[in-house]
């Protein structure tokens, strides 16, 4: 069994933003297998349930805001019986331009503070983290505000290319594992 968390804010008014790229991309994967989300009870989680290449996936968004996704996380961890190594988190990355993703097997934060709260509430960096490019914003905009904004209308069509290739990344993590979905995705395209 894996997991497959969206990071992102619950919410109509953050639905569509950068912020939620994880959210998005998780949804669709779901989408894709024609299965919907309910409530996690007291998990303050919803989830869907899929099969990739034959292996049970659970698939979740965390209702506690992006600050703090840990909560959820670790609650859904031990719900399932799962251990870190079987879990990928999903989420936006204003370090790597839109259009750009990155998967990796542990490491820090990188200062984004839903993968902070999962690291400090699990003592652990060793998970699957699945990167998705959103830019930096000009220097006159505040990064937060740019972060709760929707994709520009010249955005929204390489979003959604890099949402698509992310839904496949998740798949070839769940089917071929870390290493091997490292070195097809990570890959710079030309």
């Amino acid at each position: 069994m894996r997991l497959i968390v969206g990071l992102g804010n619950p919410g109509r008014l953050y639905r569509d933003s950068r912020h939620n790229i994880g959210f998005t991309t998780v949804q669709a994967l779901a989408s894709s297998y024609r299965s919907s989300f309910k409530r996690e009870g007291a998990l303050s989680a919803l989830s869907a349930r899929i099969k990739i290449a034959g292996e049970g996936v659970i698939l979740a968004l965390p209702l506690t805001f992006m600050n703090l996704s840990g909560l959820a996380v670790s609650a859904l961890l031990k719900k399932y019986r799962l251990h870190q190594g079987s879990l990928l988190v999903v989420c936006d990355d204003l370090d790597l331009e839109l259009g750009r993703l990155k998967v990796k097997s542990g490491g820090s934060s990188g200062g984004h503070r839903g993968l902070k709260s999962i690291i400090d509430i699990l003592g652990s960096q060793s998970f699957s983290r699945l990167r998705l490019g959103i830019g930096r914003p000009l220097k006159s905009v505040d990064p937060t505000e740019y972060v709760l904004a929707v994709f520009t209308k010249k955005e929204r069509a390489t979003a959604k290319e890099v949402i698509d290739k992310a839904r496949a990344c998740c798949e070839s993590w769940v089917s071929k594992g870390i290493t091997e979905t490292m070195n097809i995705f990570n890959k710079r395209s030309r």
